[in-house]
């Protein structure tokens, strides 16, 4: 299994959130590794309060916090619609599990994934069969409070192993919806839903069912977000970018589309974005 992606897409002007915190990705435990892109975390001592800002991913995460003002609580966020915000403040530390698009279904199977998309909700909420201790304030606290990096990655990987246990249907399903997600990532030749759902031998219909079950978003959505982090990613090289031949690789049919999807995203322009 490859190690954590070093990218930063999705992260708005990642080298100046860099200075103010201490970011890393740690690699999952094995049985973990196909369901699971990556663990995130953060650590940050501020003397004045930073806001961060994020283009989600068609992700489920699972975030455990601790802020200085407030007991440590986890969570789980669905795959968010909207540009995320969080304002930084003093001292905290933040434990994340990012599932790779399609992966989050077999750790809490008994609903689809879009019931928790462009939510926030306590894991008990989300892993109702699980113990509600051991899935609030208590699992929190267990990986947010060793000092030791590699204790918060074992207390994770303690944490989300005996939640995997969907059955083999679920679980099947689960590889096919991560395995089409990760071609629209990969794949700039996919430009339309029903010519990539024609080529996997699905119905559109069928297509659309599997993301909103498994994704929690239509494949129509991801393949737009991802257009979308390709384009901030360019914009933010520092290089100049020739807008026009960037759209018509990213298979818009025209310049106006992309920045229109861009400002709907981040709320300016890209050129605004890029300065």
């Amino acid at each position: 299994m490859a190690a954590p992606r070093r990218d930063t897409r999705g992260i708005v002007d990642a080298p100046e959130l860099f200075t103010r915190v201490r970011f890393r990705r740690r690699t999952p435990a094995a049985p973990l590794r196909p369901y699971v892109e990556h663990y995130w975390l953060i650590d940050w001592d501020l003397s004045e309060p930073y806001a961060t800002h994020v283009v989600p991913h068609p992700c489920v995460n699972l975030v455990l916090q601790r802020y200085a003002d407030r007991p440590a609580f986890g969570e789980v966020a669905g795959v968010g619609l909207e540009l995320f915000s969080q304002k930084l403040v003093g001292r905290g530390r933040v434990c994340g599990v990012q599932f790779r698009p399609g992966g989050f279904r077999p750790f809490a199977p008994e609903r689809p994934v879009t019931d928790w998309t462009d939510r926030r909700l306590p894991l008990a909420t989300v892993f109702g069969g699980v113990d509600v201790a051991p899935a609030g304030a208590g699992a929190a606290a267990a990986v947010l409070g060793p000092d030791d990096e590699d204790a918060r990655v074992a207390a994770l990987d303690a944490f989300l192993t005996p939640l995997l246990r969907a059955e083999p249907r679920i679980l099947a399903q689960a590889d096919l919806a991560m395995g089409l997600a990760d071609r629209i990532r990969t794949d700039r030749t996919i430009r339309r839903v029903a010519d990539f759902a024609r080529a996997e031998g699905l119905s559109v219909r069928a297509l659309q069912r599997l993301f909103a079950g498994y994704v929690g978003v239509s494949p129509k959505w991801v393949l737009l977000r991802y257009r979308v982090h390709e384009a901030l990613e360019r914009a933010a090289s520092g290089g100049e970018v020739d807008w026009p031949a960037l759209a018509a690789e990213l298979g818009y049919s025209d310049q106006a589309h992309l920045i229109r999807d861009v400002t709907a995203t981040v709320g300016v322009p890209p050129t605004a974005y890029a300065r």
